[in-house]
């Protein structure tokens, strides 16, 4: 039998660069460690890009947007026509997403995999799987064909990315209500209380959180125990631009490009994707720790050190994006410092 694409191998980490990024790392001019973080991250990307020196010049952001049919719940303080209006937003450059990528010099793929009202904007990809996902808290989100569909949107994206010569890839998310799916599918995947999870997503209030953990609940009560793995969740409580997301990470992954997560959301969705093909997880970096309530949980749960911590939750890979310098950097201090034999300083004795 054929393997599910998702299944199949990813690109592999070449230990070689591994030993050869971590000598030079202590031939360098600081005390070993004394960069943390930033050592780390070059050391690991010169295994994934087999490579002594890595480089990030080249950043791809695939930005996947759809609505939700459990915004109908009362679970957002905003309208469903925000998420068309964001889409028009991104393309003229208006975003905080829009204005990241120009300053960074990423290209950026929009994609409407199923906004409510379907929109005709030049620059954005058309890939409708219906308008918006169906009521989880009624039935399941999305059809399985709806799923896998979405899931091959984002590893279209991911390719897309790979041919461009992307050495980076960013996924950004927009979905009015998609905090509560997020949510939905982080109490599923850890098995724990919504209640733990839920924060305000776009701006609700106490009552309004509460609300929506209730929602969340008596959805999982009702369809949580027919999910038998991480893909049936996500049809069940996901949307098409969380799939998409979930596909784009272990396409990257099998392309051989690594890929930066944003927030919550995205953090959600790639530990979909760890659950369905753990050979990605050295190929995910982690942007930020969000001020949601959840996201501490799930980073903690893909055991990863996020770089970042702003009290962010805007969402739209804008997180991701901010972190991107300091990856530069981290491969600039790794590519360009003396060693001590260079700059003439005595190393520590062995």
């Amino acid at each position: 039998m054929t393997l599910a694409w998702w299944c199949q191998p990813c690109a592999p980490v070449d230990g070689a660069f591994l030993d050869i990024a971590q000598e030079r790392q202590r031939q360098l001019t600081k005390p070993a460690g004394s960069l943390g973080q930033l050592e780390t991250i070059a050391v690991r990307l010169a295994a994934l890009q087999g490579s002594p020196r890595p480089r990030l010049a080249n950043v791809h952001i695939g930005l996947f947007a759809a609505d939700h049919g459990v915004v109908a719940e009362g679970v957002s303080p905003y309208p469903q026509a925000v998420t068309g209006q964001m889409l028009r937003n991104f393309i003229n450059g208006g975003a905080a997403i829009s204005v990241l990528a120009r300053n960074l010099g990423a290209q950026m793929t929009v994609v409407d995999l199923g906004t409510v009202t379907p929109l005709d904007l030049p620059g954005v990809r058309q890939a409708r799987l219906g308008a918006g996902t169906r009521n989880f808290a009624q039935a399941a989100a999305m059809t399985p064909g709806q799923c896998a569909g979405a899931l091959q949107v984002g590893r279209e994206t991911a390719q897309f990315a790979a041919a461009q010569g992307a050495e980076l890839f960013i996924g950004g998310e927009m979905g009015i209500g998609n905090t509560t799916s997020a949510s939905a599918l982080a109490a599923w995947l850890l098995n724990c209380p919504a209640a733990d999870l839920v924060g305000p997503g776009t701006g609700l209030d106490a009552a309004g959180v509460n609300h929506k953990a209730q929602v969340i609940e008596a959805a999982l009560r009702v369809h949580g125990p027919s999910c038998a793995g991480p893909l049936e969740a996500l049809a069940c409580f996901g949307g098409f631009e969380i799939a998409a997301l979930v596909g784009s990470y272990l396409g990257a992954a099998q392309a051989g490009v690594a890929a930066l997560v944003d927030g919550f959301i995205c953090s959600v969705a790639a530990l979909i994707a760890v659950r369905l093909n753990p050979e990605c997880a050295p190929w995910l970096f982690f942007a930020h720790q969000g001020a949601e309530p959840g996201h501490r949980a799930v980073l903690q749960a893909l055991q990863a050190q996020p770089l970042l911590a702003l009290g962010l939750r805007l969402g739209e890979g804008s997180g991701a994006a901010l972190a991107v310098p300091l990856m530069r950097l981290a491969c600039e201090l790794h590519g360009n410092m003396a060693t001590f034999a260079e700059a003439a300083v005595a190393d520590r004795p062995a």
